[in-house]
């Protein structure tokens, strides 16, 4: 055990723990780029501080009461992250208008490397990834810090009620009390879970199959044959959401034709499909970045459709190109 000092290797065992605890922070604060500065942060202060631990608990348990405190103080302000159906009702295509609110407003996507660390319990990896899944994080949201700590910590991390008390500085009754009230916010929250295999069964492998071929074909038809009859479209950082087929496809021929022709890169957000969204560049040629979709499935088809359209931040979070050249015949 440590002699009081900083070790050379102190960076290499710190860094081991990093994705899982950016993804506790992810599921925490609901920003991938607020998880990543906690949990430097976090690392900052165990260097610091490492003189001052003295083996009693895991160094995992003690960088995680580390991270704990630093996202309850980051939560202080009090901001809850949301997504566009979280603050308004649908708006009919008529009526449509792209009006955009700050970028803390927004529950942000996130790739999953960065947050799931690799398990080799196929149950615990589909914990991990359920939540982090968009409505799940969305519910998260609803619920006061503290509370959010012991949900995540006991239901998605699977810590004892007595691990979290410590960790939190307070009672095993205080823990089961603040899980008892979290899971009931839960149960109240709106809007089903999707119901994505992981990994994806072969039904769901085809439905994103056909879904690439009628988008970047724009075949209408083929989308609506696709989507739930109210299925869900958001395009944060505009506040703008869509309900139902006709208003989806109404806004992707009119507000949305410039993505005709478009090209999607599969990539994996938020323990969803998702797809990098290129579509035609009329001034450079080939496609510029637009969006990362994240899709929702549920009994066969798409439920939720969510497009973030931020692609200076997102597409190199992803390590993704801003522009993709066009293809050769």
């Amino acid at each position: 055990m440590s002699d009081g000092t900083a070790t050379p290797d102190l960076d290499v065992r710190l860094e081991k723990h990093r994705v899982e605890l950016t993804g506790y922070c992810y599921r925490m604060l609901g920003s991938s780029f607020e998880a990543e500065d906690a949990v430097q942060d976090t690392m900052v202060r165990a260097w610091r501080s490492y003189d001052k631990f003295e083996g009693r608990s895991s160094m995992r348990s003690w960088l995680y009461r580390i991270a704990t405190n630093v996202c309850l103080d980051m939560l202080n302000a009090g901001n809850r992250r949301a997504r566009p159906m979280d603050l308004s009702g649908p708006s009919p295509l008529a009526q449509a208008a792209l009006t955009p609110r700050p970028d803390n407003t927004w529950l942000e996507p996130v790739p999953d490397a960065r947050v799931l660390p690799t398990v080799g319990d196929p149950a615990e990896a589909a914990v991990a990834k359920e939540s982090v899944r968009l409505a799940f994080m969305a519910a998260l949201q609803q619920l006061p810090p503290k509370q959010r700590a012991v949900l995540i910590l006991r239901e998605v991390l699977a810590w004892k009620a007595s691990e979290v008390a410590e960790l939190l500085g307070t009672t095993v009754a205080s823990v089961n009390s603040a899980l008892q009230r979290a899971r009931a916010t839960l149960a109240e929250s709106d809007g089903a879970e999707a119901a994505v295999s992981d990994p994806l069964d072969e039904e769901q492998q085809k439905l994103l199959e056909r879904y690439v071929a009628a988008f970047e074909g724009y075949d209408m038809t083929a989308l609506t044959a696709l989507l739930h009859e109210d299925a869900i479209m958001t395009m944060p950082p505009f506040d703008l959401w869509l309900r139902g087929t006709g208003d989806i496809t109404g806004f992707m021929t009119t507000l949305g034709a410039s993505c005709a022709g478009s090209r999607l890169l599969p990539v994996a957000v938020n323990g969803l499909p998702g797809f990098a969204h290129y579509k035609p560049d009329p001034e450079e040629g080939g496609f510029g970045a637009w969006a990362i979709q994240a899709l929702e499935i549920s009994d066969g088809r798409i439920t939720g459709f969510h497009c973030f359209l931020d692609t200076k931040r997102w597409f190199p979070l992803f390590g993704l190109p801003l522009h993709l050249e066009a293809e050769s015949d």
